[in-house]
């Protein structure tokens, strides 16, 4: 590491599995336990700011494991976390005043609630609390959702859309509002730098870095590279705001 780790970071996409706490097969898998710990850890050389646990598909609809993290993390993390369509009003204002900022539509592995509800859903959601949708694409998901993504209210794509195939139609789709995360480059199907640099290009303040630690069912985990990949691609003033303002802006965070 060099002194650029020192940039500060807000890592807009990981993951937390704790022992404890529920956990369902997904296709017949079943993740390592990566905790709070393992995760200081692991990122011990970066200058974390703070970041976004989010609910991965063997985590379902369990909340309890989420409140927990938030509560561990404290000050500068926020939740992303599946609802069932049939949340109740109650329950979404309990999550929001323990610092859940999202819900997450899982459509490439499922555990969320599925795309018929995503309008409803999202537009419910947004005017209860104002939270924004995150989308976990498949490869054809965008072909079938290009329609529907406008009538969101506000919406993150995760994964830099994931799949060559998503991603002509990601820069259509691109406005003010709309975020990309800049994460999970050991699991896509595209050409890393290309895609940060054809996003940036249309909305430098829609990228948003993250680790995807543990980097659960990727090709390759998490590399140091794929920080420097972006810094490389962005130069230090660009990625600066890709590390952490955009997301910073885009979860609502107070800043420390």
């Amino acid at each position: 590491m060099n002194d650029t780790t020192k940039l500060p970071i807000f890592d807009s996409h990981f993951h937390i599995i704790s022992k404890g706490y529920p956990l369902e097969l997904n296709d017949g898998y079943l993740p390592d336990e990566f905790s709070i710990n393992d995760y200081y850890e692991r990122i011990c050389s970066y200058t974390s700011v703070g970041g976004a646990v989010v609910s991965g598909s063997f985590q379902g609809f369990d909340q309890t494991y989420l409140l927990a993290a938030l509560k561990t993390l404290g000050s500068g993390f926020v939740g992303v976390t599946q609802l069932p369509a049939t949340v109740s009003d109650e329950e979404i204002l309990n999550l929001d005043n323990h610092g859940i900022r999202a819900v997450r539509f899982n459509l490439n592995r499922g555990g969320s609630a599925g795309a018929e509800d995503l309008i409803s859903m999202a537009t419910r959601i947004y005017d209860l609390v104002g939270w924004h949708v995150e989308l976990y694409l498949g490869p054809e998901s965008l072909s079938q959702l290009q329609d529907k993504i406008p009538a969101l209210p506000k919406v993150c794509i995760d994964h830099l859309g994931v799949s060559d195939s998503n991603l002509e139609i990601l820069l259509n789709l691109i406005r003010d509002g709309l975020a990309v995360k800049a994460t999970g480059f050991g699991r896509v199907d595209l050409n890393v730098e290309e895609a940060i640099t054809k996003i940036h290009k249309v909305s430098p303040d829609s990228l948003m870095f993250g680790t995807d630690l543990p980097s659960t069912r990727a090709r390759r985990v998490y590399s140091d590279q794929d920080f420097y990949t972006v810094l490389d691609v962005l130069g230090e003033n660009e990625a600066q705001k890709v590390f952490s303002e955009n997301a910073i802006n885009f979860y609502g965070v107070e800043k420390t």
